[in-house]
C-alpha cells in the first residue's frame, strides 16, 4: 500500500457521506439528541449508502461555478469513480425484508 498524502482519504467518499447522514439523525449537534454518536454511526452508517449514492449522482455534473475553476470532465471522472465504490459496499441484510 502507498502512503496518501494529508489531502487524500484513505475511507470511501460513499462510506464518508453515510457516515455524515446517520451521524446527522442522531447527533445533538445536528437533528438528533445525543451527545455522543460514534458507535451509532459505526452501526448505522452502511444504512444511508444509498442515500449516498444517491447525493453523488445529484451532483456527479458541476456546475458554471465549478468549471470555472477546474476541470469538469475529471470531476465527474472521480464522483463516477465514487459511485462505483458504492455498489460494492456491502451491507447488512435485513431478515425482516421479504
Amino acid at each position: 500500500m502507498t502512503a496518501l498524502s494529508n489531502d487524500i482519504s484513505e475511507t470511501p467518499t460513499i462510506e464518508r457521506i453515510a457516515r455524515v447522514l446517520a451521524g446527522w439523525q442522531a447527533s445533538s449537534n445536528a437533528d438528533g439528541t445525543s451527545p455522543s454518536v460514534g458507535g451509532d454511526v459505526d452501526r448505522h452508517w452502511p444504512d444511508h449508502v444509498d442515500t449516498a449514492v444517491a447525493i453523488l449522482k445529484a451532483i456527479r455534473e458541476p456546475d458554471a461555478d465549478m468549471t470555472a475553476v477546474g476541470d469538469g470532465a475529471g470531476y465527474r471522472r472521480m464522483i463516477e469513480a465514487a459511485i462505483g465504490v458504492g455498489r460494492h459496499i456491502d451491507r447488512p441484510v435485513d431478515a425482516t425484508a421479504g
